[in-house]
């Protein structure tokens, strides 16, 4: 299946290179272009793209806002979002992570990169720059706006899950965990799916934050 990708920057340039960068993958292309945040949330709206790629920093609506309008907590539909910067800064990543962005990357970060972080977006999961990812998950937990011992699973979790729960907050890759385990990339998924479903969070980074938390608690 072809994802459907829009794209929000105020920089006519950038959003023609990012524009170039996904159209040349077999199984991504781009829908729509906005020059602003309000235009951004106009379109997607109306187009439903499967992934929403926006920068920060736009006129009329930034892109945090943006986002938290389209995916934050509450919305009955949320869309995928995944939030592309110029700008190495906590608080972007911790806006963007507050209000729902499923990826954070940052512009120099290659054609590779990007289109895993759209792909992940795409199937529900999220990615954040490999070289900002522990740092800003450790940052976030830190800062949470909550000092609150983290809601309790569920159900407890096996010994297996508590394995792949330290090995994201780690921030490794599917792959990278299913190497370490010496468990099939689809072992991990269900793993994951299972963490999702115990601890009441929607995707991997809030994975990661949980796990954080927990240790900050103990």
């Amino acid at each position: 299946m072809t994802i459907r990708v829009l794209i929000a920057d105020d920089q006519e340039l950038v959003r023609a290179g990012l524009r170039m960068i996904l159209n040349a993958q077999d199984d991504i292309e781009v829908i729509g272009e906005a020059a602003d945040g309000q235009e951004a949330v106009d379109l997607a709206q109306s187009l439903r793209p499967d992934v929403c790629l926006f920068d920060i920093r736009m006129p009329r609506l930034d892109g945090i806002e943006a986002t938290r309008i389209l995916a934050g907590a509450g919305v009955a539909k949320p869309l995928a979002v995944v939030v592309i910067t110029t700008f190495d800064l906590d608080e972007y990543v911790y806006g963007a992570l507050r209000a729902g962005a499923r990826g954070f990357l940052l512009k120099d970060a290659g054609a590779a990169l990007l289109g895993q972080a759209i792909r992940a977006a795409a199937a529900g999961d999220a990615l954040i720059a490999p070289n900002v990812t522990v740092r800003l998950l450790e940052s976030f937990a830190a800062h949470s706006e909550s000092d609150a011992v983290p809601a309790a699973p569920t159900e407890p979790l096996t010994a297996r899950e508590e394995d792949v729960l330290a090995t994201v907050a780690r921030g490794l890759s599917n792959s990278e965990i299913a190497g370490e385990l010496h468990i099939t990339l689809s072992t991990v998924k269900t793993h994951l799916a299972s963490l999702m479903t115990k601890l009441g969070v929607r995707n991997r980074v809030e994975i990661a934050i949980w796990a954080l938390a927990r240790r900050r608690e103990r």
